[in-house]
């Protein structure tokens, strides 16, 4: 993905609310390299949006399948994205890049389908990784997102379908709440009933949602909004019953969701994604709750639609009348609380 700054450029908006404590809680950080591209997203690029307007004290970095170890155990690769992302929260500790906390949490990923132990060594290693008990490791995501149908894109680890339901899968996902580890689901919007499943046999770990559980309208699911958001509200307040799970709002400007925004000749506005995104955020929120509801940027995979700042204006328009204990918590204090900043 190179960045689009030309395009996202024709549309400049004056930053609402400028000091607004926010903590993003869901980003990247990568290189990848390969014969005709070179995709990068580190120190100098997140700052770049940093900078933008808005007053983001703290970030979480989301696993992205990236810096891997090239020798080891295969089990134990995974565990060089936390070397690596905890290299450039040191960085940012430093002060020498301004006031937010890039990466205070990291999230990696292990592969719970490998069972207990195995598990088990991974996190460990991952909690050596971000520098001990006291350390900057907070979670794994494992992304499950798998659709039946060829036409929808699967995500870049095409995953074993009904894999939240898997016992094997459940044998690694119980070493977590022993380790008081986070875990970030991210699945498309048919498998929520799968993750409420998940929720329920294990209510002392916490789950966040990634992205409103992908409301996919491309592919099969293409010309189908409205069935898709009946099915999509129906699995949601569902999922809201079980107390251990939060929400992250956000991620809708991915292309695969279905909006086309990267197609158009300017960008959108923060007024055109409130219109667009408002019946999943009221929703969300309504069953959530402002205390289990946090706002994430999804960057830089949402850069393809908007820019950092118009994102940020329009999650601040979105619950515009919300209280300011409301917005402290769906902006800072749900996610601060969530990853134990």
């Amino acid at each position: 993905m190179a960045r689009n700054t030309a395009w996202l450029n024709q549309v400049q908006e004056k930053t609402i609310d400028p000091s607004l404590p926010i903590c993003d809680p869901h980003h990247h950080l990568w290189e990848f390299k390969h014969e005709r591209v070179a995709d990068r997203y580190l120190m100098n690029e997140i700052q770049e949006d940093l900078n933008a307007g808005h007053n983001i004290v703290s970030t979480v970095f989301i696993e992205a399948h990236s810096m891997y170890r090239k020798a080891g155990p295969a089990h134990l690769k995974v565990v060089g994205e936390t070397e690596f992302v905890n290299g450039i929260a040191a960085m940012s500790a430093s002060g020498l890049y301004g006031k937010t906390q890039v990466a205070a949490g990291i999230v990696g990923t292990a592969d719970c389908l490998l069972g207990a132990a195995r598990t088990a060594e991974v996190l460990d290693a991952h909690i050596v990784a971000g520098g001990g008990a006291k350390g900057r490791f907070r979670g794994i995501r494992q992304i499950a997102t798998w659709d039946p149908h060829p036409d929808v894109f699967n995500g870049r680890v095409n995953p074993q379908p009904g894999m939240y339901l898997d016992p094997k899968f459940r044998e690694g996902f119980a070493e977590l709440a022993p380790r008081n580890l986070t875990f970030d689901a991210w699945c498309y919007f048919p498998q929520i009933p799968e993750l409420t499943d998940l929720a329920k046999a294990f209510p002392d770990t916490k789950i966040v949602l990634n992205h409103f559980g992908g409301p996919v309208m491309t592919g099969h699911y293409a010309g189908m909004k409205d069935e898709v958001f009946k099915q999509w509200r129906k699995s949601m307040t569902d999922l809201a019953k079980c107390p251990n799970v939060y929400a992250k709002l956000g991620g809708l400007n991915m292309h695969y969701i279905g909006f086309d925004w990267h197609l158009r000749p300017l960008p959108p506005t923060s007024d055109e994604l409130v219109k667009a995104y408002a019946p999943y955020f009221k929703h969300t929120i309504d069953r959530f709750g402002p205390d289990r509801c946090m706002f994430e940027s999804n960057f830089p995979v949402d850069m393809i639609s908007c820019s950092y700042n118009v994102l940020w204006n329009a999650n601040k328009k979105m619950v515009k009348g919300a209280s300011a204990k409301e917005k402290a918590a769906m902006f800072h204090d749900t996610a601060t609380g969530f990853y134990r900043l």
